[in-house]
């Protein structure tokens, strides 16, 4: 009788968590770490971060202080996983959003857009390629891309760019390293309720935010945004051994919405 295991269990492994410290980052730290991962919580606000790095345990996770826009920044932080052992699983899901057409993008905003959502999933995916190729024995690299990366969308320019590059980078660098045991995947999610979300309606649409919410909700065609640990599932299946088969994909998870445009 072959020898049977539970799926998509992490024993052992060692991950590295962009954006860790709330929304799809928190959620996929969590459930790495019940799936037997050891997680490094990585967020530029260190508050955010140790208290998901407090609630998850320290026997399952460790905070790490990360701007993934800094070179310094990402060196010291895969110097703290180097300490632990050998990283398995990276995750890019550090990002940031923004409104407006080319008309309505400030350089600084779109400067600001490339330097979190492309530069910082460079250094990162570069770091980890280094360590993963010296160890011999490879990895899984996952990206939080979008739709946006796929199909445009209204006042999305300086979003939609940096996605973009996601995708194309995530890739170029399975296609670079398969032969080094390196996958890397990405997913595309469409609108996910995150604080983020909560944070933009007070801002732009103060005493209407229920109202905008809902509309927001209907433009997708399960008329709900996603939720965190919906991503999250998907990204275990990406990084765990049960995907050992798939590298360069982009899975999207997005209710139907690119389906049914």
């Amino acid at each position: 009788m072959s020898e049977t295991h539970a799926p998509f269990r992490l024993g052992g492994k060692i991950a590295l968590v962009t954006g860790a410290g709330s929304g799809i980052g928190e959620q996929i730290a969590r459930l790495f770490a019940r799936q037997g991962a050891h997680v490094f919580v990585a967020d530029v606000n260190a508050e955010a971060g140790q208290r998901v790095a407090a609630e998850i345990g320290e026997a399952s996770a460790t905070f790490v202080s990360l701007d993934v826009s800094d070179p310094a920044s990402v060196n010291a932080a895969f110097a703290r996983v180097d300490e632990a052992g050998r990283l398995d699983i990276l995750v890019n899901n550090a990002g940031v959003g923004f409104v407006g057409d080319i008309l309505h993008t400030d350089l600084a905003d779109f400067e600001r857009l490339m330097a979190v959502n492309v530069r910082g999933v460079f250094l990162c995916s570069q770091a980890a390629v280094r360590r993963m190729t010296e160890s011999g024995a490879g990895g899984s690299i996952v990206n939080i891309a979008s739709i946006a990366s796929k199909a445009a969308l209204a006042e999305r320019f300086a979003y939609s760019a940096t996605k973009g590059a996601v995708l194309m980078m995530t890739r170029s660098l399975a296609c670079d390293h398969v032969a080094q045991k390196i996958r890397c995947n990405c997913v595309c999610p469409a609108r996910v309720h995150t604080a983020l979300v909560d944070t933009f309606l007070a801002k732009n649409y103060a005493g209407r935010e229920a109202e905008k919410f809902a509309e927001l909700s209907a433009a997708q065609p399960m008329n709900r945004m996603g939720r965190p640990d919906e991503i999250a599932h998907l990204v275990l299946y990406l990084a765990s051994d049960e995907a050992a088969f798939v590298t360069g994909a982009a899975y999207d998870i997005d209710g139907g919405t690119l389906a049914m445009r």
